[in-house]
Parts: structure tokens; sequence; C-alpha cells
């Protein structure tokens, strides 16, 4: 039950955003993204197993991520690892979630309810 409007996935959950964030760089294993979303967040968001992987079916269902190919570095890697990437479709939502969030961040400015970072 995929749906194919970007728009209608907004807005996106945390824990959503985090994951598409943490696989905008490439493709990673569900333990990689925690670990990635952990040290993104500066320790601030924590995803226990039970909320990543329920999240990475859910999104796989709605075809905003997909299951990387096997691996082929059994040395290196677990084969059981699952490893999973962007679709161009999860990409397209993540670019639209983040317009979202900078609009939402300008009226705030606006109304100065945020102050611009202090460049050191």
């Amino acid at each position: 039950m995929a749906k194919t409007d970007a728009q209608s996935q907004l807005p996106l959950t945390a824990v959503v955003l985090h994951i598409l964030l943490a696989l905008a760089d490439g493709e990673r294993h569900g333990y990689a993204i925690a670990q990635e979303i952990e040290h993104t967040t500066d320790g601030q968001i924590r995803m226990g197993p039970g909320t990543l992987y329920g999240s990475i079916q859910r999104m796989l269902g709605a075809s905003l991520i997909e299951e990387a190919p096997a691996r082929r570095r059994p040395v290196e890697d677990d084969e059981r690892r699952r490893y999973y990437r962007l679709t161009s479709f999860g990409r397209r939502v993540l670019e639209l979630e983040l317009e979202r969030l900078s609009q939402v961040v300008r009226v705030a400015r606006q109304k100065q309810l945020v102050r611009d970072a202090e460049v050191a």
C-alpha cells in the first residue's frame, strides 16, 4: 500500500526523519542507522530495536527505503545483516520535509523565537 504522492507522506515523524537522514549518505544496516542517529543528535535520540525495526518495516511498505542487495564481503560483515537505502521516492519525501521544516524555522525567526547560531 505504497503512496505515490510524496507530499502525502508529510509531516514525517522524528524517527522516520532521522532514519531517512541516516540513509542519505548511503546504505546502512539497522544497528549502524541507530548509531548514526544517536551520534548526529548528540545522544538526544536513542532508538531501541522495536522502534527502529518497526519503523523500517513501515518505511519499506511506504517505499521510502528498500533493502540493498546482499553484501559480498562476509569476512568484513555479518551475512545476516540487512542493509537499507533510500529510494528515489524516499529522497524526494526527505527533501520536501526539509523544505517544510526550513519554512517553520523562517517563521520562528521572523517572530524572534529562534536566534541565529553565533559564528565562532
